[in-house]
This record gives C-alpha cells, sequence and structure tokens, in this order.
C-alpha cells in the first residue's frame, strides 16, 4: 500500500463526525501496527475499510470480504511481503479496538493473540515452549534476553497480579506515565508468543489504557509503531560493557504523546545503540569537542537521508521504508554495499533482496557503483 493511506484515511476525521473519527482512528491504529514486523497492507484493505468506516459494511462483512478477498485470489508472496498477514491481522485488530468488552487477566492477553493470528499462525494463542532471540536493529544485531520458555506462564501472572494490586491514586502524571512504560516493557519482555507479540502487546495495552481513563485514541500507534516496538527493546536492554542501560526514557516520550498530546520527537534513529557508542568517555579539551561536531556531522547525513526519501519516496511501503533507514544506518552514504550484506542485515532470501535493490535503484534512492565488483551500490546523495 502507498504511504499515504494514513493521510487518505485521515479526510474521514476531518469530517468532525464522532463516529466516523472512532473508526478511521481504529484502522489507522490496526494498519500501522503492522510496521512492527515491517509488514504493509493492500490497496484493497484499504478500501474495505472505508466502506466500514462509511457504515456501508460491518466490520464483520469487512473481514469476511478479506478472507474472500484471498480465498478467491491465492497470492504466492515474496518472503518479505506477508500481504495477506497484515490485510487480516489489520481487520481482527480494528474490530476488537471497536468493541467494549475487556478484562485485564493473562487469558485476555492470550485471547486477543488468538483472534489476531488464528489461521495465521499454528500458535495462535498458544505460549510458546522452546527459547528464542531476535536480532534488533537498534541493538546493532543484538538481541533482548526474553523470558524463559519454562517460566512464561508464572511470569505473566505474577505481572498482571503486580498491577493488578497497583494504585495510582496520588501519583502525579509523569508518576503515572513512568509506572505504565515499566509495566508494559515487562509485559512485552516476556514474548510469550512465538511471534505476534508486538502486536498483541499494543492492543492489549491500548484497551487497557481505556479503563483507565485514557482515550489513546490520536495518531501515535498509527505513525509511530516502530518507534514503539524499539522503545520497548531499549527497556529491555542492558550491556554494561558497553555502558548501556535499559531505559523507559523513550517509551515515555511515546506514552506523553499518546496518552498527553505532547509533541516530542520520535525519532527511531535517536533509539539506536550506536549514539551511546559515539558518546563514549572521551578525553577533556578539543577531543571532546571533536567527537561533539562529529556527532553533528552523523544526525546531519541522517536528516539528510529523510529529506531523500520525503522527495523520492511518495510510493514506498512503510516496511520498505523500515528496510531503508536499517540499510542507511549501516552504510551512511560512504559506503558500499551488495546483495549478500542487504540479506545479512535485514534478514531477506536472495529474492527479496534483489527485488529491494531493484526498487531502490529505480527510485533513485542507491545507485550501481563500479570498482568494487558486480552488483554493488551506494546511497545516492
Amino acid at each position: 500500500m502507498q504511504k499515504d493511506w494514513y493521510q487518505d484515511l485521515n479526510e474521514y476525521i476531518r469530517l468532525g463526525e464522532p463516529k466516523l473519527e472512532e473508526k478511521t482512528v481504529a484502522w489507522q491504529t490496526a494498519i500501522g501496527l503492522q510496521a512492527v514486523d515491517g509488514l504493509s497492507t493492500s490497496n484493497y484493505l484499504l478500501e474495505t475499510a472505508k466502506e466500514n468506516i462509511e457504515g456501508k459494511i460491518t466490520m464483520k462483512e469487512a473481514q469476511s470480504l478479506i478472507d474472500s478477498y484471498y480465498e478467491e485470489r491465492p497470492v504466492h508472496l515474496s518472503d518479505d511481503e506477508r500481504t495477506e498477514e497484515a490485510d487480516k491481522v489489520s481487520s481482527r485488530i480494528a474490530e476488537i479496538l471497536s468493541e467494549m468488552a475487556f478484562s485485564f487477566s493473562p487469558n485476555e492477553y492470550i485471547s486477543i493473540h488468538r483472534k489476531l493470528f488464528q489461521g495465521i499462525y499454528k500458535h495462535a494463542g498458544k505460549i510458546r515452549d522452546y527459547n528464542i532471540t531476535k536480532k534488533e536493529w537498534v541493538l546493532d544485531g543484538a538481541t533482548v534476553m526474553y523470558g524463559s520458555a519454562s517460566e512464561l506462564r508464572a511470569t505473566l501472572e505474577y505481572d498482571f497480579s503486580q498491577e493488578k494490586d497497583f494504585s495510582y491514586k496520588g501519583l502525579s502524571m509523569d508518576e503515572i506515565i513512568h509506572h505504565l512504560a515499566v509495566f508494559i516493557s515487562r509485559l512485552w519482555q516476556i514474548h510469550i508468543f512465538g511471534e505476534g507479540n508486538t502486536r498483541t502487546t499494543a492492543v492489549f495495552f491500548i484497551k487497557y489504557l481505556r479503563t483507565l481513563g485514557f482515550s489513546a485514541t490520536n495518531d501515535i500507534f498509527a505513525e509511530n509503531a516502530w518507534y514503539f516496538r524499539n522503545a520497548l527493546v531499549r527497556a529491555n536492554y542492558t550491556n554494561l560493557q558497553k555502558g548501556i542501560h535499559e531505559t523507559t526514557e523513550y517509551l515515555e516520550a511515546f506514552l506523553r504523546n499518546l496518552l498527553l498530546n505532547e509533541k516530542n520527537e520520535l525519532h527511531n534513529r535517536n533509539l539506536h545503540i550506536s549514539g551511546l557508542l559515539n558518546e563514549e568517555k572521551v578525553d577533556i579539551g578539543d577531543t571532546k569537542v571533536d567527537i561533539e561536531n562529529e556527532k553533528v556531522d552523523i544526525q546531519d547525513k541522517k536528516v539528510d537521508i529523510e529529506s531523500v526519501l520525503s522527495e523520492k519516496g511518495s510510493d514506498f511501503s512503510v516496511k520498505t521504508t523500515v528496510h531503508i533507514h536499517r540499510l542507511f544506518e549501516k552504510f551512511g552514504f560512504d559506503e558500499v554495499f551488495g546483495r549478500s550484506a542487504v540479506m545479512e542485515l535485514l534478514e531477506l532470501k536472495g529474492s527479496g533482496a534483489s527485488k529491494l535493490l531493484s526498487n531502490l535503484v529505480q527510485a533513485d534512492i542507491i545507485e550501481p557503483v563500479s570498482g568494487h565488483g558486480k552488483g554493488k551500490y551506494k546511497f545516492k546523495k
């Protein structure tokens, strides 16, 4: 789907009708959350969402249409494009967010996963029985230490009981925001499912926030889902040798925008641990000034790629945009890379990497270079 899906749906909010706005935000959040796994939805999903928002079809009818669409049109997707999953899960998230029913319990949490991924993952609604690791871009390829398979149910129940017994009475808003950040980051860290943890956690969290009196109906999740996931990662990663400590500061900035309508800048590049590594202890005097100047140069480069994308990337999906940012964080404007490097960094198969490179060349984002062997590229300034 093209990048303008968000603005397309925003037209309904501009009409100023509460019912239209409620449905629109549910769909925007549902579609935006697919970015946490680098997925993007189809144009058919967008058109179906519009029909639901306009009241022409019910949510159940919307889901039936999407199911029928894929039954009648078997799609053999490449490894890096799971559009069918994105479409089906989006419609299910929109339905759950439109429902008023909610129970703060481990069973509700597990039930949401089952509803979202039934027929998509064999393990939908099932607690994993194996340990997992995940290479994280924001950690330069390192992984968070996720919950141990043998203790998942007990850990989940403990976190729920702690939160259920917690009293928010008398707390300042800063303290409330901090506590919510700690709670949701711990819940996510357990990672009780094989896949789909972040989308499940986000949907559950939005529903829980409503029971606390927060509407959570603005565009923060819709537009910053990948930031949300990276903030959860940074809240659960410590590396003392590198001077990196787990922190909820990024998650709190996200929540302040979500719940208080603040305008904190939410840039994924600011969460990457390389920012901390660039700030390692330096000698006094001129050396420190040089390091600071170096950091400014790095920031300028990162701003440059965003301006390039805004000029040339109007048709990029969320998934492709995420891939571009990851590639640029690794190689910048000056380093040369090829298909094998793309495959390793983005965990794509050969066909997916080749297709991405071809699309970026056509979009004038990267260019072929000579003198480095066949099939080498670099970002175009």
